[in-house]
């Protein structure tokens, strides 16, 4: 029986090298990656997932309501 892995925040996270755990900024805050830099969803073959580096989205925040709005 085979058990899929969910991973932090959902299982649809197309990969990134943000979020690639060999992904980091330099000092001058400019990206480096000692194994090149590839498109999205298309990531390099030492990608490997680190949710720590995730910064999930914020969520919307919601329209005011009056009472009227709620009457038949």
């Amino acid at each position: 029986m085979l058990l899929s892995k969910k991973k932090l925040f959902g299982n649809n996270i197309p990969p990134r090298c943000d979020y690639c755990q060999h992904y980091e900024k330099n000092k001058g805050g400019k990206p480096v990656c000692p194994y090149g830099f590839q498109t999205v969803g298309n990531p390099c073959k030492k990608y490997i997932y680190d949710p720590l580096k995730r910064e999930p989205q914020s969520m919307p925040t919601m329209p005011k309501f009056t009472a009227d709005d709620f009457k038949l």
